[in-house]
């Protein structure tokens, strides 16, 4: 595990680059992670994945996978390889403060 500063909170990443707890997350953090992976601006339909991503996590235990995230959001696939490009359910999860979904390589 390491240790970084962001958003001016020191906050624990595991092996994986994901953060550690949850909990230390909040909007400020979310834009800052959002920005060292070049999603900034996070628009409003974003904020709404990141939402749904954070409840589920608290009702399911584990961060959603992208099939999860389409199905129970409302985000088409399509509109969430636009929001987040390039392995959606890894970003969502990263900017999320949650970790690794599980099934992602």
């Amino acid at each position: 595990m390491t240790t970084r500063e962001v958003a001016g909170k020191e906050i624990g990443f595991d092996d994986e680059g994901f953060m550690a707890n949850p909990d230390d997350w909040n909007r400020d953090v979310a834009e800052a992670l959002a920005q060292e992976i070049g999603l900034d601006p996070l628009t409003d339909r974003h904020w709404e994945v990141i939402e749904f991503c954070r409840s589920d996590f608290k009702s399911q235990g584990d961060s959603p996978t992208l099939r999860r995230i389409t199905t129970q959001a409302g985000v088409p696939t399509k509109e969430i390889y636009q929001l987040f490009p390039k392995g959606p359910a890894k970003k969502v999860a990263y900017v999320s403060g949650l970790g690794k979904p599980t099934g992602c390589i």
